[in-house]
């Protein structure tokens, strides 16, 4: 079965701008007659078909951002949608909020429906299931057809797109340098499964800081959490091993439950064990002991997603391919979980 072409590849083969190409197929007079044939005779060739959902945006504005998250229950990604409502409604947009629930046809079916006229551009955080697919041609037509999407904290290279992210990377490498400070060695990792961007970098931080403190690393103290609603048995099967003195974890459920579970065994927090997490959330805050974290900056980043989409939407300018991608600060707060 052959693949559907998109403006993109027909611009790319034609050597013209995708503006070129969507002014031709609708026989502009700003287009040169020769270059309206040569590009609707290629696109009839490869059975070219429009969507005429997304292209009737161009003319027609609903003032409306959809967003698409992977869960609601993260604070996380809480606090972002907080910053992307300000600054939307702040410019006079509204927001439409999706969940994936981490399902690639969750995700499918959300940019479907949000597509047919309700909004003007999306907003999103890639499902783990997509990540895993390594599947986004529901994130590509959209953007063929002229809607914006800015992707924030889980993203992937292969979409070329607008982003805003944090450098994970050095985030984690920051947060594993300070338990070394501390005098702690044997350092255990809770992490996601390699395929979500964001584990696999922060597990690489960690793994680079040990590397430069010369310190051998111990596979069996990373720990790769597939399923995070029950990560409970990792956990704990990690716990048994009475050397580690330290954890980093990628998130604060992961850190909360290492907390607890330390705590029934009779483990001190943090005399016998200090504990690190991503998130500045409301766990952190107010659990017993309060959590050393690593913020996020949610709030900060949904703004800069916000600002990004909304200025591709308010310029309208179809020539500007060239995306950008913004790195929000991140900062470690430390609290009762880590030795002062």
């Amino acid at each position: 079965m052959r693949r559907k072409v998109t403006l993109k590849q027909i611009a790319k083969e034609l050597d013209v701008s995708i503006s070129t190409v969507s002014k031709s197929l609708r026989d502009s007079p700003e287009i040169s007659e020769d270059t309206r044939l040569k590009v609707q005779a290629f696109a009839k060739l490869y059975n070219y078909k429009p969507n005429n959902i997304a292209l009737s945006l161009k003319n027609k504005k609903t003032k409306t951002i959809g967003i698409i998250i992977p869960e609601i229950v993260h604070h996380f990604f809480a606090t972002v949608i907080s910053g992307i409502e300000q600054v939307a409604n702040e410019s006079g947009y509204n927001v439409i909020v999706c969940l994936s629930d981490e399902s690639f046809d969750k995700e499918v079916i959300n940019m479907e429906m949000l597509a047919n006229g309700s909004t003007d551009g999306f907003i999103m955080s890639l499902s783990k299931e997509t990540q895993q697919k390594k599947d986004f041609h529901h994130l590509q037509e959209v953007i063929n057809q002229g809607m914006p999407v800015v992707l924030f904290d889980r993203i992937s290279n292969d979409i070329l797109c607008d982003k805003v992210i944090i450098d994970d990377q050095l985030a984690a490498y920051e947060a594993t340098h300070f338990l070394i400070s501390k005098g702690l060695k044997k350092i255990a990792l809770l992490t996601t499964v390699d395929y979500v961007s964001v584990g696999k970098l922060r597990t690489d931080g960690y793994l680079n800081v040990l590397h430069d403190h010369g310190i051998e690393v111990d596979e069996n103290l990373i720990i790769r959490i597939e399923d995070t609603e029950h990560c409970d048995e990792k956990i704990n099967e990690l716990l048994e091993n009475k050397s580690i003195d330290a954890i980093l974890a990628v998130n604060e459920l992961f850190a909360v439950t290492a907390i607890k579970l330390a705590m029934s065994k009779g483990i001190k927090i943090p005399e016998d064990l200090s504990v690190v997490a991503f998130t500045d959330g409301i766990i952190s805050k107010y659990s017993t002991p309060t959590i050393t974290t690593i913020s996020q900056n949610g709030i900060k980043m949904g703004r800069k997603a916000a600002e990004m989409l909304i200025n591709r939407l308010e310029l309208d300018d179809e020539e500007d391919e060239h995306y950008k991608t913004e790195i929000i600060e991140t900062n470690l707060i430390i609290r009762e979980s880590t030795k002062s």
